[in-house]
């Protein structure tokens, strides 16, 4: 019987590797997977081998046998054999390819020390990348400005996600590799600067995401009340830059502009049982303000007809699994009744948009289940000002309708026809962008920093900025999920290598007792990666009592002084 993969599907490609079959798709080396929304598993040709459940292979359990799945994941057999069904689809014909890694035994470049900034997915999938390499001599220096690694996996994903947050096990046994070393609570540019570092590596790779969000440009937008999913996000997950904010929570409807993955993620949490978060790792500040909450109803707002809704498939299965006292109504007709004959965007009832409004059609056809809390997804809309005086009241979207315009089949143009929701919150999640980092060019339109391959460049004239990479979403902008970092940051690496294969690498002139002494100096507080598994054992053990994975330490004082109980940085061996 055929294996599944399910909805916390990471997309990092290890289980294709491991596939005797060729089963799993999109491969990394197929054109699809940089915008595939997960993976799938061709029912017709898996063999029930097994070799994909390892936990080493996937780390957050995505991959299950057809009958362990529950009615909550039923679905994703038909959505696993509705990708191999799709005609739209490129088919391969060639057996799946097969990377292969050069061997650097016996190089006479001799050994490569890196920094990495940031310890986010894209970090962490460089220095796995980096220390798994065969032959190679490398010391690996990860940086992060938090006492806490992991980045968005920690402060992004949602707590009632906990499979994805799993994705951390690939890290962990990263971390525990020789040569490689932790320095957390060290910033660069304040700590340390940019030149220390070149001087120190052989290079220096720049994994610092896309922490800023995007802006709308409308009246109202910097009212009280009108917050970024940013600010949310980092304050229900307890991110220490956002621990201490407060919204106000009282009105009965808050509305979220934007219907992408995060979008969904705030519906959720914002309407879900506050008793099945007190499971979850959720900041105790948020559980104890949301249990208080007088929100009722939720409307997320897409400028898009569904079956051009920027969430994924995924994402929309687990919202619409909710049971618990939460009713999911869909405020717009799907893309065959809107203002354009059937088929004139989708030429395939196979194609994966049409699959989109499909499942949002299932749901508008569900009647009203009288649950005390409503999320209603409402398309074609968008924001034209946010009303209130002293705070938010309201806000006026302007409806939109669908239209072609040469071969982007969904294009959207604004009528005239707008409408007022009453609303006391506005959630802005229309996206993320990149922050400059000092020395380094930066686009300002894109919000990345210019590189070709990862290779840092200038943007005016293309000439490479020697020894400086980047990777991620400061690389590529924010797309994708945890696992398409994976790829993302092994064309990083693979630059990398080749450019000390080849001598264009500037030795460092300081050696890593230096770096160290300097990271002292500079940062006494820093906690390497025994401090953090001693603030992780501390979390863990305060949330086993309420059968909680871990209660989170939320502000950076408290972080040292649990991972200082016994320090172990001013004993680190290099």
């Amino acid at each position: 019987m055929p294996h599944v993969i399910t909805q916390q599907c990471c997309n990092d490609a290890t289980c294709v590797s491991v596939c005797p079959v060729n089963c799993i798709h999109p491969t990394p080396d197929e054109p699809g997977y940089a915008r595939a929304e997960m993976l799938y598993i061709d029912p017709a040709t898996c063999i029930d081998c097994g070799a994909c459940t390892d936990v080493d292979v996937c780390p957050v359990d995505a991959i299950v046998p057809d009958f362990a799945l529950t009615p909550a994941t039923a679905r994703y057999a038909e959505l696993n054999a509705h990708y191999f069904s799709d005609s739209t689809r490129t088919r391969y014909e060639h057996d799946r390819v097969v990377r292969t890694r050069p061997d650097h035994s016996g190089s006479s470049v001799g050994p490569l020390r890196v920094a990495i900034v940031g310890s986010g997915p894209s970090a962490c999938y460089a220095a796995e990348e980096l220390t798994t390499t065969p032959g190679l001599d490398v010391e690996v220096h990860i940086f992060d400005r938090l006492p806490t690694p992991w980045g968005l996996v920690r402060y992004g994903v949602a707590p009632d996600h906990q499979h994805t947050k799993s994705a951390t096990r690939t890290f962990e046994r990263m971390a525990d590799r020789p040569g490689v070393f932790f320095h957390l609570g060290v910033e660069i540019g304040t700590h340390l600067t940019h030149d220390e570092l070149r001087a120190h590596h052989h290079a220096v790779i720049y994994a610092v995401g896309a922490p800023a969000d995007k802006r709308l440009g409308i009246p109202g937008e910097d009212l009280p009340g009108s917050v970024s999913a940013t600010d949310l996000v980092g304050w229900y997950n307890g991110h220490p830059d956002h621990a201490d904010h407060v919204f106000d929570l009282s009105a009965e409807r808050a509305v979220i502009l934007g219907n992408g993955n995060v979008a969904l993620d705030i519906a959720r949490i914002l309407t879900r049982d506050v008793k099945e978060l007190a499971r979850t790792d959720i900041a105790d500040h948020a559980l104890s303000a949301l249990a208080g909450s007088g929100i009722r109803e939720v409307v997320v707002v897409g400028r898009r007809d569904p079956a051009h809704a920027a969430y994924t498939t995924p994402e929309l299965l687990g919202l619409a699994g909710l049971t618990t006292g939460v009713e999911l109504a869909v405020d717009c007709p799907s893309t065959m009744e809107v203002n354009h004959p059937p088929n004139e965007f989708d030429q395939t009832s196979n194609s994966p948009t049409t699959l989109k409004a499909q499942i949002a059609d299932e749901l508008a056809l569900q009647p009203a289940s009288g649950a005390m809390r409503r999320i209603a997804l409402r398309y074609l809309s968008s924001p034209a000002e946010i009303l209130g005086d002293d705070r938010v009241r309201g806000i006026r979207l302007q409806r939109n309708e669908m239209h072609a315009e040469g071969n982007d089949r969904s294009a959207i143009r604004s009528t005239k026809v707008t409408d007022v929701l009453e609303c006391g919150l506005v959630v802005r999640s229309v996206g993320y962008r990149g922050r400059p980092v000092p020395r380094l060019p930066f686009d300002i339109e894109r919000g990345i920093i210019p590189n070709r391959n990862g290779q840092v460049v200038e943007p005016g004239t293309g000439e490479v900025q020697v020894g400086v990479y980047v990777a991620g979403w400061i690389k590529r902008g924010p797309s994708g999920v945890i696992g398409t970092n994976k790829q993302c940051s092994i064309e990083t690496v693979e630059r990398i290598l080749d450019d000390h294969a080849n001598g264009r690498l500037t030795p460092p002139t300081g050696d890593s007792r230096s770096l160290l002494d300097l990271v002292r100096i500079r940062s006494p507080e820093a906690i390497d990666y025994e401090g953090w598994q001693r603030i992780d054992r501390v979390e863990q053990t305060a949330g086993q009592p309420a059968g909680r994975p871990r209660v989170k330490i939320v502000d950076v004082n408290g972080m040292v002084e649990a991972a200082s109980t016994t320090s172990s940085y001013e004993n680190l061996s290099l």
